[in-house]
Order: structure tokens, then C-alpha cells, then sequence
């Protein structure tokens, strides 16, 4: 199967291209174009200088680093980030400080999140007057048992 070729335009010189770090892995890390300090519990949109074309049929989908995310704290607003196919705009990330006491401090050219290209599927919406039974039924957060462990008595 062949990759999808996705372009991309820098839009300052600083910019970096996405880039993979190894062979194999699924994200193309991305980095920002600005310094930046999010004090604790903060957030901030950052750009990357960097605007793609994906392919009809795929879209990009902007994660946080898990190092990030285990090191500091740093994490994503809205996680994963959207990119759809017809998006020409810079690819910019809502980064938040999660740690509550200490502030990150982020130099132009860190990388910051990583972006992968998955295919996309559209579905065909069919309004009923009512949907079929499954075994999940209505339930929702929580209803499959993983939050017991959370709650406190």
C-alpha cells in the first residue's frame, strides 16, 4: 500500500517540517515556531509554520508526546487535534500545562505534539424512530466498569 504524499508549505524559514523519527512509527513529530512559558493550569494556541495538504480521504490527527506529557505535564486542549483534508491553514496546537505548580518553558523549535495520517471514512446518516438493541444499550461514561476503581468511598 502505497503512503499518502501529503504537502507542505513553511511558512517562516524557521519552520520544521514534519518529520518521523523512526521508520516506523505512526506519528511525524511537530514543532513549534515561537518561545513560549504556560504557567501552571494554563493553555496557549502556538503555530508550527507549517500548512499541509492531506489527500481526500485521510486526515491528520494531532497528538500530544507522551515524554511531554510524563516529563512536565505538557499536554493538548483538544486531544486529538483535527486536521481535515481540505485545511490549508497553519497547523497551530492548544497546549496546556497540566502540572499545578510548576511552569514549562517551550523555545522555538521544541517539539511539541506529533501528527498522524489516518484514512477517514464518511458515514451515511439515516434518521429512525428508533436504533436497534446492542448489549452496551444507553450506558455511558463509566458504564463498563473502569471507573470503580476511581471512586472514593
Amino acid at each position: 500500500m502505497d503512503n499518502p504524499e501529503v504537502l507542505v508549505v513553511r511558512r517562516e524559514a524557521a519552520a520544521a517540517v514534519p518529520v518521523y523519527a523512526h521508520g516506523d512509527d505512526a506519528g511525524a513529530d511537530l514543532a513549534i515556531v515561537e518561545d513560549v512559558t504556560l504557567a501552571p493550569g494554563a493553555r496557549q494556541v502556538v503555530g508550527t509554520g507549517v500548512c499541509v495538504a492531506i489527500p481526500a480521504g485521510f486526515a491528520g490527527f494531532v497528538y500530544p508526546r507522551s515524554g511531554l506529557a510524563a516529563r512536565c505535564g505538557l499536554s493538548m486542549v483538544n486531544s486529538p487535534g483535527v486536521i481535515d483534508a481540505g485545511y490549508r491553514g497553519e497547523i497551530r496546537i492548544c497546549l496546556l500545562n497540566t502540572d499545578q505548580s510548576q511552569p514549562i518553558h517551550l523555545s522555538k523549535g521544541d517539539l511539541v505534539a506529533q501528527m498522524v495520517i489516518q484514512r477517514v471514512e464518511h458515514g451515511e446518516y439515516a434518521e429512525v424512530e428508533a436504533l436497534p438493541d446492542s448489549h452496551r444499550g444507553t450506558g455511558g461514561y463509566g458504564s463498563s466498569g473502569g471507573v470503580a476503581a476511581w471512586r472514593t468511598t
